[in-house]
């Protein structure tokens, strides 16, 4: 599900490309980006649901669950620009087929892991690998189209997004019950073996040697660390250990990491990874911080109740996954609405005004008990999350892309895809108090992530209604 909620920050990370060449097997190029963008996809959609029985299996804990999600999603958020500019440099189609083989590979492992350490080995690689695919693919995707039919390809590509994260947890789900949660790991193979393939049979690069673009090395190492170090203290401070002179140490060190990293690419200028410039454009602060507060809010929440729900509704794999069908279906449905209403009032209103509805989707979902009914305590918190999702997400694409200059709208985007990730980042960090409960005090600890996911989503649209500019389509 999480593929449904990206697909906005993705997509203008597409839109941003310039054409270089017109394919001569456009179908299969789009096939291609697909399914390699769809592994990463299906990995965000069904290891969520499969929590509860990796946690029995390898008699896992609080700190443990919430790694083996930060495992994949911190080499991701830190390095998704560095592997987009390492494909400007060596090639998209050579850094696409690296990537999808570095995730089978990790895939694999993560299949046969004999312990914990061997799964967040290969969740790690997994997060690496797509960390270069995923820029690769949506690059390759934007620049192989033009005019009406690029508009037409992403918007193919972002609605096969909504079919897997509406189908993976179900599918995860039933593969968890039926043959075990390793399963969930080689589903990923069919997927790696067709985009490989496809890409090397049919996507082309532009004709030349690649853009000699120099790689921000320091940076995306410094990114990594400082990320890596906050995570960390994050989740022993949140976890039953509370906050421990080693949680200090490691926050302070995220804190001393990024302020180096900040002091780097101011440095580097227009060469770095994260060009500051960006941020002189206050509707992009806005955007960034919108973006990072409420799909953290969300991140925290599709790792939450499936949780809940297997651990506490006594639901199946099966169940979990189904429960959170809904939420996909209705986004991937009212978004055009909303997107076109968004381009009648212009952004800002739609952005300030969708967090707002999903603040109130939150508080709804305080209803969920021991004893929740589905389709009167979950599904309508579910379904109001949707809907104010949608209304956000619709005309985000649009507002990044133009909240800065036309030199900056594939830095800008590309960002803006890697702090959507980091807030889902952070929110998992701080999920340690929910995932150490038990028993009933679990649904106590879900009463408090909720009221702390309506905050934090009230505060994504006090900074739209603050900073970020009116734009009409």
């Amino acid at each position: 599900m999480s593929s449904v909620i990206h697909t906005s920050c993705d997509a203008a990370a597409a839109s941003a490309m310039k054409s270089i060449s017109t394919v001569r097997y456009p179908k299969l190029v789009l096939a291609a980006t697909i399914l390699a963008s769809g592994l990463a996809f299906v990995d965000g959609s069904v290891v969520n649901v499969g929590l509860p029985a990796i946690q029995k299996s390898l008699h896992a804990s609080a700190g443990d669950l919430q790694w083996i999600v930060n495992a994949y999603l911190l080499p991701l958020s830190a390095l998704l620009l560095f592997g987009g500019a390492a494909g400007d440099r060596f090639g998209r189609r050579l850094l696409l087929i690296l990537g999808i083989a570095l995730f089978a590979v990790s895939s694999i492992v993560c299949a046969i892991a004999p312990n914990l350490f061997w799964l967040l080995f290969g969740r790690t690689m997994q997060g690496i690998g797509a960390a270069i695919l995923m820029p690769n693919s949506l690059a390759i995707l934007g620049a192989s189209f033009s005019g009406e039919a690029r508009g037409r390809a992403i918007g193919i590509w972002a609605a096969m997004g909504a079919v897997v994260g509406a189908a993976g947890p179900v599918i995860g789900g039933w593969l968890i019950d039926e043959v075990g949660w390793r399963a969930i790991f080689l589903v990923n193979m069919p997927l790696a073996i067709g985009a490989i393939l496809l890409a090397l049979g049919f996507i082309q690069e532009p004709r030349g040697a690649p853009e000699k673009q120099s790689l921000d090395f320091a940076g995306g190492i410094l990114a990594t660390l400082a990320l890596g170090a906050l995570t960390w203290g994050l989740t022993i401070g949140s976890g039953h250990r509370g906050w421990t002179p080693t949680a200090e140490l490691a926050l302070t060190a995220g804190v001393v990491l990024s302020a180096i990293f900040i002091w780097l690419e101011k440095i580097r200028g227009e060469l770095a990874l994260m060009p500051l410039t960006l941020f002189s454009s206050k509707s992009f602060v806005g955007l960034s911080l919108l973006t990072f507060l409420l799909y953290g809010a969300l991140g925290g929440l599709l790792v939450l109740l499936p949780y809940v729900l297997i651990e506490v509704g006594k639901y199946s794999g099966t169940q979990a996954g189904a429960a959170l069908l809904p939420f996909p279906l209705v986004l991937a449905l009212t978004s055009p609405a909303m997107g076109a209403l968004a381009g009648r009032t212009g952004s800002k209103l739609s952005l300030a005004i969708g967090p707002l509805i999903v603040a109130a989707g939150f508080l709804l979902l305080l209803r969920i008990g021991a004893k929740a009914n589905y389709w009167t305590d979950v599904l309508p918190g579910l379904l109001i999350i949707a809907v104010g999702m949608a209304g956000a997400v619709a005309p985000l694409t649009t507002a990044v892309l133009t909240s800065v200059d036309a030199r900056h709208t594939g830095s800008a985007s590309g960002l803006n895809s890697a702090l959507a990730r980091t807030g889902g980042l952070v929110a998992t960090a701080l999920l340690g108090a929910v995932l150490a409960a038990t028993g009933a005090n679990i649904v106590g600890k879900f009463h408090s992530a909720a009221i702390a996911g309506a905050a934090i989503s009230t505060a994504a649209s006090l900074s739209a209604f603050g900073l970020i500019r009116n734009n009409k389509a």
